[in-house]
């Protein structure tokens, strides 16, 4: 299944145009905790504030089927 990885935030979305073939659900949700590890190493070395934000993982048709926040996985 097609997944799309869209950054949210109350008033901005930063929108996944390209998608990545994934497996199942639970392979969406490894995609997505990866990408908010990543996102996170990103924050420590740029000094950007991700509070607030979270990963929408979204099929074709748009349905949701995983939000995480950026914050989540954070000491």
């Amino acid at each position: 299944m097609l997944c799309f990885f869209h950054l949210v935030h109350t008033h901005e979305r930063i929108l996944d145009e390209t998608g990545i073939e994934i497996a199942d659900p639970e392979a969406a949700r490894y995609h997505a905790i990866k990408a908010v590890l990543e996102a996170q190493k990103d924050m420590l070395s740029l000094d950007v504030e991700w509070r607030g934000w979270h990963i929408e993982v979204a099929d074709a048709s748009g349905e949701v089927l995983l939000v995480l926040p950026l914050d989540t996985l954070q000491d």
